[in-house]
């Protein structure tokens, strides 16, 4: 947790966010704020996003985000799987849920800012089938489709020219460049007619140096053909010694195999397919149904405030504390040690957990064979495809290696000759510049003497004269040695066209051979790899079934050691604990019979008979009073209303003495105001 924390803070502080956060100021963001900072996120990778969560309602903003992290294919962590408890999270900006939700984010922003922008365009949206039966709705929806498929396809060639390395900058210099070259040969090409058509026989000339080239560039190609077949061949060499090591595996493999072991294999693989048919796939699709059925209840449900979640909650509390005491009263109705099949219950649900593991591992390993079968087969069709050449193998690999490790031998002692090389060119370069500049002190002289003389420029007439004699001589030679020199290459490359051709005849007659025998080895190489593929599902199912039972096995002996030990340790504090009784009881010290668990037994015994008496003692005296507390009970609540009765009296009293006064006289009441 605290490296994610690390990698948010991190991630947060750089462009384009800038938040200035440490992990103290981070950890205390109250939950509104950490849900500002999440929305941030979410607002650079879609910038319909930005939104001052303050100024929204809280299920819109769930809303908000749920959708687009699910656009976003954001997969909750393992406790958080519940869609509900994933919403609450949210709601409440539990740090649980967000935290691993900007963690994902900023690990993928670039990745999750072009599957948004894609989204934009590509989710389609989903039109009622009674209004597709418009027509005018209909074309338009088509055409929308097709709008969505030609985006499609203009966005994997605007990739493909992105990763394809080349810039339009690029591409116009090389232009420029291969432009200016073509217009220097051009130039040249002119150049050097204008020199040959001086020569009597130049058309003779250019004619067999042409025919110089063809043939230069027809023993290229059969060089190139002569190594490419030598490449077959130690291919189709290599290929034939994997043949036979595999038809000698099968037949060994094969040797071991009879009709019952197939017989018991398939077998068992019918009663793997029976059982993943029959009760699996039922129990899955069943799993699912009811995931389906809970989702749609939620969606159709309205959304829920915050009164409505704690109410829930507070359901969920009350529905698991009834489950507590039910299993508790359960567990104490049921002595385990009385229960006997509950031993038999225990292993059957082991088994039935393992059976169910097992295969769901085998619907994995099936998909796993399922997906590395199609790899191979497009691996090789694209090997197939790419010139026709084959993967290279482990031997190839290595004789690989070991050319380039020569080659790189080759390449550091000519790279080192290179920086020899390089500093006597520096050396020379320094020598001839200090030449040049000896020269040019020595010809000022030889001017300034020429001046005095009288005859300035005869050195340079001179010198000009000389060049251009040899330059004349050179040329002649030249003449003559080319029309010699061509001669003698035209009659070697026909003697040596002669000689390549003889020389490939015998070797073309066992390429012929060599690729019929491949072409039978290759069939026989399939029927074997199938008869191969065959014993080896078999000997694969039979293994799986013995590892099963071992693994059974290993399980059941840990759980006999683990039960043998439990009991064991219960009998041992039971033997210890009587034996303490005993001792206890024996013993002639009275404090230490107090302790005995039969001396406080007998003396709480012996308490709660004395309770018992005085209880029955108090019950035997008030039944007999019971009479007449009765009686004075009555009494004491007829007093109660003479009482009551006198105090009204007393008051209305008062309130009359307020108007007038009584005066009672021989039996007669006055009143006198």
């Amino acid at each position: 947790m605290s490296e994610q924390l690390k990698f948010i803070v991190e991630q947060l502080n750089k462009d384009p966010f800038k938040k200035n956060f440490n992990l103290i100021t981070f950890d205390s963001l109250d939950p509104m704020q950490l849900l500002q900072v999440l929305n941030d996120a979410l607002a650079e990778i879609d910038p319909k996003q930005a939104i001052d969560i303050r100024e929204e309602m809280p299920e819109q903003t769930v809303k908000r985000m749920c959708s687009l992290l699910g656009m976003l294919k954001y997969k909750p962590p393992g406790n958080l799987s519940d869609v509900s408890s994933f919403r609450q999270g949210l709601v409440t900006g539990n740090k649980p849920v967000v935290h691993p939700i900007l963690h994902w984010l900023l690990q993928r922003l670039p990745e999750l800012k072009k599957r948004a922008y894609l989204a934009r365009y590509l989710v389609k949206l989903e039109v009622p089938a009674e209004f597709l039966q418009d027509d005018v709705i209909n074309d338009t929806y088509h055409q929308y489709e097709e709008l969505v498929e030609g985006f499609k396809t203009y966005h994997k060639e605007c990739e493909q020219l992105r990763t394809s390395g080349f810039s339009t900058a690029e591409i116009r210099k090389d232009i420029g460049s291969m432009e200016e070259e073509k217009d220097q040969l051009i130039k040249r090409v002119e150049r050097l007619k204008k020199r040959v058509e001086s020569v009597a026989s130049h058309q003779r000339m250019l004619e067999q140096a042409r025919q110089l080239r063809v043939e230069k560039e027809r023993e290229e190609s059969l060089t190139h053909q002569k190594q490419e077949q030598k490449n077959q061949l130690f291919q189709a060499e290599q290929r034939l010694q994997r043949n036979q090591q595999q038809l000698k595996d099968l037949r060994q493999s094969s040797a071991d195999s009879n009709p019952e072991s197939l017989m018991k294999r398939l077998e068992e693989e019918i009663r793997i397919n029976s059982y993943m048919v029959s009760e699996k796939l039922p129990k899955e699709l069943e799993g699912m149904r009811r995931t389906v059925q809970y989702l749609q209840k939620i969606t159709s449900e309205p959304a829920m405030g915050q009164a409505d979640l704690q109410e829930l909650e507070d359901q969920i509390k009350g529905v698991d504390s009834q489950i507590n005491q039910l299993i508790e009263k359960r567990m104490m109705k049921n002595d385990p040690m009385d229960d006997k099949m509950a031993l038999y219950r225990q292993q059957a649900s082991i088994i039935i957990r393992r059976k169910e593991s097992k295969a769901e591992e085998l619907r994995e390993a099936r998909d796993d064979l399922a997906a590395a079968e199609r790899e191979l087969k497009q691996r090789s069709s694209q090997s197939q495809t790419s010139d026709g050449e084959e993967v290279i193998r482990g031997d190839e690999l290595k004789r690989l290696v070991m050319k380039l490790r020569s080659k790189g031998t080759v390449f550091k002692k000519k790279r080192h000759e290179m920086a020899e090389l390089k500093a006597e060119f520096g050396v020379l370069q320094r020598t001839e510049e200090i030449l040049k500049q000896r020269h040019e002190t020595v010809q000022e002289k030889l001017q300034t003497l020429e001046a005095e003389k009288g005859i300035s420029g005869y050195s340079t007439t001179q010198e000009e004269l000389e060049r251009v004699s040899a330059i004349k001589s050179e040329l002649d030679e030249k003449k003559g040695r080319t029309l010699d020199d061509m001669s003698e290459m035209v009659k070697k490359l026909n003697s040596l066209i002669v000689e390549k051709r003889s020389a490939l005849a015998p070797i073309i007659k066992e390429l012929r051979t060599l690729r019929q025998l491949g072409q039978e080895l290759s069939q026989e190489y399939d029927e074997k790899k199938v008869q191969y593929e065959s014993c080896t599902a078999g000997l694969e199912s039979n293994r799986s079934k013995l590892e099963q039972e071992v693994k059974a096995l290993r399980e059941e002996t840990v759980q006999e050691e683990n039960r043998y030990h439990c009991i064991n340790s219960m009998s041992e504090m039971q033997i210890q604990r009587a034996a303490e009784e005993m001792k206890a009881y024996v013993s002639s010290d009275p404090q230490e019979k107090k302790k005995a668990i039969r001396e406080v037994y007998l003396k709480n015994i012996s308490e709660q008979e004395l309770l018992g008496k005085k209880l029955r003692e108090k019950q035997k005296v008030v039944r007999e009073s019971h009479a007449a507390n009765m009686e004075q009970m009555t009494l004491w609540r007829d007093l109660e209303q003479l009482m009551e009765c006198k105090r009204q009296c007393f008051i209305r009293s008062q309130s009359q003495a307020s108007i007038g006064q009584v005066i009672q006289e021989g039996g007669e009441d006055r009143l006198v105001l």
